[in-house]
């Protein structure tokens, strides 16, 4: 009996131990990971991990928050080999790349600036690997080029686009897309008036694709992507409705393994911010 005793001691010393070292997967009570208290019938729990928060659709990219390896989108193709991709505008050399759901969703948004009597689009830069910005930065300097990891460029989400007919601050099709490029998940990323907020100067030809609803709201509310990010952290929830469509953007700060609420019915999408933290969007 003292040999099953000593056994039995041992056995719940090392479940002790062991727990100890246990992921964090969540605590119904733990209302430090949890947003808005408890989580309600209609919500399911997920663990994700750092490395989350450098992945996604609205990641910041500035002078402060760079470009990680896995932020890169893993469907990066070579328009000029995709006729599929590449209709109703041109492009300015064949090496142009860009991720390949990002292209989708530019075609689309040409095909209805066509509609519109708008369609003399090009793109001239798309994404470039890190490589390719170093050297642009070391033969442009730092008035026309950013430092690899530091542009937009480097994630597959941004493109800039041009006009064959005249510059874009004066083109139709620049026009139309400070119009209407919200519609299709794209902003104007450098505004005018934003330069001391992004820190770049206005440059009407750099797009960004962030995805709705987040391009409606930043287009609503006349604020650029850091501004947008800074309010979903000052509010719980932010709700709006697209096209009949209701959406929910809720942010969740994320340190290590984190638990954060998703719904059990619906669709929902996720996304870092490149910062500190991961943004849910329900719909």
């Amino acid at each position: 009996m003292k040999k099953w005793g000593f056994l039995v001691i041992v056995v719940l010393l090392l479940g002790y131990g062991a727990a100890r070292y246990l992921p964090d997967t969540g605590n119904l009570n733990n209302n430090d990971k949890i947003r808005n208290g408890s989580v309600r019938n209609s919500d399911s729990l997920k663990v994700v991990t750092q490395d989350e928060v450098y992945q996604g659709d609205l990641l910041l990219v500035n002078k402060q928050y760079p470009v990680h390896k896995e932020s890169v989108k893993s469907d990066i193709v070579t328009l000029y080999d995709r006729t599929d991709l590449v209709q109703g505008y041109g492009l300015l050399d064949n090496s142009i790349r860009l991720s390949e759901s990002v292209a989708h969703e530019f075609n689309k948004m040409i095909k209805a600036a066509d509609k519109d009597g708008v369609n003399h689009f090009l793109i001239s830069s798309g994404y470039r690997d890190f490589e390719e910005q170093e050297k642009l930065y070391e033969e442009k300097g730092s008035d026309y080029a950013l430092p690899a990891q530091y542009s937009e460029h480097n994630l597959g989400l941004s493109l800039d686009i041009g006009s064959s007919q005249s510059e874009m601050s004066k083109a139709p099709e620049g026009k139309w897309l400070e119009k209407n490029a919200w519609k299709y998940g794209f902003i104007l990323r450098y505004p005018k008036n934003k330069t001391e907020i992004t820190g770049i100067k206005y440059e009407p030809w750099h797009f960004r694709y962030v995805g709705l609803p987040h391009s409606a709201i930043i287009q609503e509310k006349g604020i650029v992507l850091e501004q947008y990010l800074d309010l979903l952290k000052e509010n719980s929830d932010i709700s709006t409705v697209v096209d009949g469509k209701t959406y929910t953007v809720s942010y969740y700060p994320v340190s290590g393994y984190t638990s954060i609420k998703i719904p059990k019915k619906g669709q929902y999408k996720t996304s870092g911010d490149n910062m500190d933290g991961l943004i849910v969007t329900t719909f």
